[in-house]
């Protein structure tokens, strides 16, 4: 697989949660079959052990991480066994240089193809140190940035910081997720102006997906003028009714070719983002997001519970109401009937 060629196309790629049963031990078995589902879904990766796999999976107690990573990256295999096709597996990487490089090796040791490359550990050090730990990360693994908002644990990077990034030849995309549109726009400037054309660029803006993906960013670039779009998504969001996103997507590229943008559009981004709101619980400060993926998969029956490692990790008043009212109001967006025809196979 050529990974850079395979990331331009864009592509739908979930972020995988985490299974846990009522007593908050893994269960393999839910655990195979939501990657069983987003593999039959028609993704074209998969992101583990990331922020909606919950970062507690490296904690001792839990000593997760590498069963979590092992069994996602053999499951994948097993169900592309029969009908291969290109597909990037992406491992979260976290904490400081040491840590994140022991974590690139042993996702290398896994068959992953690149890292997604947090930065939550260096929140006080200097754009010296987090450019200087980028550049050794990148040393062991093609990475993939990750601007994360700062509600979820990420810390404001600004244009010289993605300038710099963007420099660093082992880089091979983006996601882009400071829920910010100035933010969005100092990321993709930056791509421009370094002339990295090989970089895909991926919405991490789960608020914002559908507008994300139309957009064309066009910058003035010594003198002419550079357009770059954002591909595709590695979303916690498109860990739900990943069946209809794989479609949305499709859809859009067809659209992106016209010459003109068919106002309906807009209405259904709308309608994403009034899904995404009752799912990752912005009322409330996205406290609840991650429970409330594992309570749209807890309803199709792929996992036993919505509980997550850290027990104060629950749905917010109210959310599970909202989460009702969005999968009634917009069902063409959910993915009810595909699963129900497929999960005993998956769970099996």
């Amino acid at each position: 697989m050529d990974l850079r060629a395979h990331l331009l196309q864009g592509h739908v790629i979930p972020a995988q949660p985490l299974a846990l049963d009522q007593h908050r031990r893994f269960s393999e078995k839910h655990q195979r079959a939501i990657t069983r589902y987003y593999v039959a879904s028609g993704v074209g990766g998969l992101a583990v052990g990331v922020h909606s796999t919950q970062f507690e999976i490296r904690e001792p107690q839990h000593n997760l991480f590498r069963p979590v990573l092992e069994l996602a990256s053999r499951t994948i295999d097993e169900e592309l066994a029969s009908s291969p096709r290109p597909f990037i597996k992406i491992s979260g990487l976290c904490g400081r240089t040491d840590q994140a490089l022991r974590e690139a090796e042993l996702a290398r040791s896994f068959g992953y193809h690149a890292g997604l490359l947090s930065l939550s550990a260096f929140k006080a050090d200097t754009e010296d140190a987090m450019i200087e730990h980028c550049r050794k990360v990148a040393s062991a693994i093609p990475i993939v940035g990750f601007y994360l908002q700062p509600a979820a644990g990420g810390r404001l990077l600004g244009y010289s910081f993605w300038r710099r990034f963007a420099e660093i030849p082992n880089v091979v995309a983006i996601k882009i997720a400071p829920f910010n549109r100035y933010q969005t726009i100092d990321v993709v400037r930056a791509v421009a102006e370094s002339g990295r054309e090989d970089i895909a660029l991926y919405t991490g803006n789960d608020d914002s997906i559908v507008v994300d993906l139309f957009t064309p960013f066009t910058f003035d670039v010594a003198g002419r003028k550079v357009t770059r779009r954002i591909v595709g998504g590695l979303l916690g969001h498109w860990g739900v009714w990943t069946r209809s996103a794989v479609q949305l997507l499709e859809e859009i590229k067809q659209a992106r070719k016209s010459s003109s943008l068919d106002a309906a559009w807009l209405d259904r981004a709308i309608a994403v983002t009034d899904m995404n709101a009752a799912l990752f619980d912005s009322a409330n400060g996205f406290k609840g997001c991650i429970p409330g993926i594992l309570e749209i998969l807890r309803r199709h029956g792929l996992v036993p519970s919505i509980h997550c490692l850290n027990p104060h990790e629950v749905l917010s008043p109210g959310q599970a109401d909202e989460l009702t009212r969005v999968s009634r109001a917009y069902p063409q967006l959910t993915d009810d009937a595909f699963i129900a025809a497929h999960r005993d196979r998956w769970l099996a």
